[in-house]
C-alpha cells in the first residue's frame, strides 16, 4: 500500500502521484515486484524497504549515497489471539531520507504513523525532514509509556484476582505481560543506542539548532525513563511470578501434610477391621456378644490419641 502526502497551507492532504508531494508512506502487503519498482523510481536501496518490513530488524541508521535511512522500533497491540502470544509486540518503523521528500515504512498500521497522518502532531510539517524525525521519536517514545502504563494496570489487576484465586488464566495473563515486556526492553535498548549515536555523530545535522539539539534529548530521556520503567515492571512481575510460586509450593506442602495425618488416623480402624476380616476363630473378643462395639470403641480411641499426638506435636512446633 503506498499513499503520497503533501503539506499545503498548513493542512495535510493526500494526493494520488509521487510529483509534488512532501511524504510517502508504504505498508504491506507488497510483494518484490512493487518493491524493485519503487526502490528504482525513488532512486533509494531496496534493502531500504525490506528491512523495514522485518519484524526482527533492531534500530539502526545508515547513509547511502543521497539517501540516509533510519530505523526504529515501535510497540503494537498484537493482533494474535493465541493465550500464549505477548499482549504488545514491537515492529519496525523505517525513515528514508532524500532531498525534499521523506519516506516511511512499516509492516503494520501502528499509532505513531496514524498521529501523523490525522494531523495530530503540533508543529508536523513532512518538509522540515530534521523536525519530522525527532517528533518521530517523541511520540514513538509517548506510545511505549501508554503501553506500559495498559500493562501495568493490567498486572495489577491479575495479581488481585490471584489473591482470591490459583486459576491458571491470570497465570497465562501474566506470562504474556512478562513477554511483552521484554520486547520493550529490547526494542527500547535499542532505540536508546541508535538515538545516543545519532546524537553523538550528528546523523541530522542539528547540533548547531539549540531547539532542534533540545527536542532531540528529550526524547533521549524520555526514552531512557521509559527503559527505566520497563525494567522495573519487569522486575516487579517476576518477583510476584516467584512469589506466587512460593506460595503455591507452601499450600502444597501443607495440605500433603494434612492429608497425611489423616491418612494415618484413618489407617488403625481399617487396620483393625482388616485382622477381624480374616475368620480366625482366635481372635481377642471375637466370640463376644458385644465385640463389634467393643472394636469401635477401640478404633476411636486409638484415632483421638492420634489427633491429640499431632496436634500436640504441631503446637510444639509453633
Amino acid at each position: 500500500m503506498i499513499q503520497y502526502f503533501q503539506q499545503k497551507d498548513g493542512k495535510l492532504s493526500i494526493v494520488s502521484q509521487v510529483e509534488g508531494c512532501d511524504w510517502i508512506h508504504l505498508s504491506s502487503p507488497l510483494d518484490a515486484t512493487e518493491i524493485k519498482k519503487l526502490s528504482d523510481s525513488l532512486e533509494i536501496p531496496t534493502d531500504f524497504i525490506t528491512d523495514s518490513l522485518d519484524i526482527d530488524e533492531r534500530s539502526r541508521y545508515e547513509r547511502e549515497d543521497d539517501a540516509n535511512f533510519i530505523l526504529l522500533n515501535t510497540p503494537i497491540a498484537n493482533s494474535g489471539k493465541k493465550e500464549y502470544e505477548a499482549l504488545f509486540i514491537t515492529i519496525p518503523i523505517g525513515i528514508i531520507l532524500k532531498e525534499g521528500l521523506t519516506i516511511t515504512v512499516t509492516q503494520k498500521e501502528n499509532p505513531v504513523i496514524t498521529r501523523f497522518m490525522e494531523q495530530k502532531v503540533k508543529g508536523f510539517n513532512p518538509k522540515n525532514q530534521e523536525l519530522f524525525v525527532i517528533q518521530m521519536f517523541q511520540y514513538n517514545v509517548f506510545e511505549f509509556l501508554n503501553a506500559l502504563k495498559q500493562l501495568n494496570l493490567r498486572r495489577n489487576l491479575m495479581e488481585e484476582e490471584l489473591y482470591n484465586s490459583s486459576r491458571n488464566e491470570e497465570l497465562k495473563q501474566l506470562l504474556r505481560i512478562e513477554k511483552s515486556l521484554v520486547y520493550f526492553v529490547n526494542s527500547l535498548s535499542s532505540n536508546d543506542l541508535l538515538m545516543m549515536k545519532m546524537k553523538r555523530t550528528d546523523f541530522l545535522k542539528i547540533r548547531d539548532n539549540e531547539e532542534f539539539m533540545d527536542l532531540f534529548e528529550d526524547a533521549i530521556i524520555d526514552n531512557s525513563q521509559a527503559l527505566e520503567m520497563s525494567n522495573v515492571y519487569t522486575n516487579i512481575l517476576s518477583g510476584t511470578m516467584e512469589a506466587y510460586a512460593s506460595i503455591v509450593s507452601n499450600n502444597l506442602n501443607t495440605f500433603i501434610h494434612r492429608l497425611t495425618i489423616v491418612t494415618i488416623i484413618l489407617m488403625v480402624p481399617t487396620l483393625v477391621a482388616s485382622f477381624y476380616g480374616m475368620n480366625l476363630g482366635h481372635l481377642p473378643l471375637s466370640q463376644h456378644p458385644y465385640s463389634f462395639y467393643f472394636l469401635i470403641a477401640i478404633s476411636l480411641i486409638i484415632g483421638f490419641l492420634l489427633i491429640w499426638f499431632f496436634r500436640r506435636d504441631q503446637k510444639i512446633d509453633n
